[in-house]
């Protein structure tokens, strides 16, 4: 670890940044190390804003992605090199699409696309517990609480724990996959021995299974989030019990997936 590295990190601990937000930053910070070949000490705004310009414009990642890495980048200009009038501004802004949750034949087609065991355990628990990207890929082995039926989020987003559910669809998936790859710190493993698999290497794994499966619709991993919810609503599940299950502290971050079958259900709320 270089002496830049570990400053950072204690300075993301002393401001009580969650572990989830200090991996993140950490690594915004070295892939933009990596873009250059060189220290960010020595990189200037204007090559930083270069930078988020090819994440936008060549890599094409999401407006929430560009942001968190942008905020990353800032925190280490501010906080770690002494810069506090560093200032970046990204003018980008959110889509105002609707969520588009793919259909329950789309979704079967969607894990019989898959090119590997990993890949399917990958999407059907994307699934099957309406994970945020980054919440999925940090899954760890011992999360997978068998007895209770339930898979464990560690310090998910706002630093809260909750429990999702773990059907036994899923349960014999995540069974055979682990016979098959016997994963030991994170359930999902990266290429490189003793970390995670990235979250836009589990978002390629989406693309590729949907290109396969001739779905043309859907935003990415996250229309599984959002089918999770979906369907869960069709069902006549209520949207607090949803809500709970998504990690959302409002209902309205719930019911923006779920508002047009919720019109289409029955006339009493839940």
């Amino acid at each position: 670890m270089t002496p830049l590295r570990a400053k950072m990190i204690r300075e993301l601990e002393l401001h009580r940044k969650s572990p989830r937000t200090v991996e993140a930053y950490v690594t915004a910070v070295a892939q933009l190390a990596q873009h250059f070949g060189r220290s960010p000490e020595q990189i200037s705004v204007e090559e930083v804003r270069d930078f988020l310009h090819y994440l936008i414009t060549e890599r094409r990642v999401a407006f929430s992605t560009c942001n968190q890495k942008m905020c990353g980048i800032v925190f280490l200009y501010r906080h770690v090199l002494g810069q506090p009038d560093f200032h970046l501004r990204v003018p980008a802004k959110r889509s105002g699409r609707l969520p588009e949750p793919l259909a329950r034949g789309e979704i079967a087609r969607l894990f019989e696309a898959s090119e590997n065991r990993k890949q399917r355990t990958l999407l059907m628990t994307a699934y099957g517990g309406g994970f945020r990207v980054s919440e999925l890929v940090q899954l760890e082995p011992r999360d997978i609480h068998t007895e209770r039926m339930l898979i464990r989020i560690d310090q998910g987003k706002g630093r809260k724990d909750r429990y999702t559910l773990l059907s036994p669809q899923l349960l014999e998936e995540l069974r055979a996959y682990w016979r098959e790859y016997r994963p030991q710190r994170w359930l999902f493993e990266g290429a490189k021995p003793g970390q995670h698999l990235a979250a836009d290497s589990a978002g390629r794994l989406f693309d590729r299974a949907k290109l396969r499966a001739g779905i043309q619709h859907g935003h990415g991993i996250h229309s599984l989030r959002h089918s999770f919810a979906t369907h869960l609503m069709e069902a006549g599940v209520p949207l607090p019990v949803i809500q709970r299950l998504m990690g959302h502290t409002s209902l309205s971050g719930t019911s923006g997936p779920c508002w047009i079958c919720y019109s289409t259900r029955r006339p009493k709320p839940c």
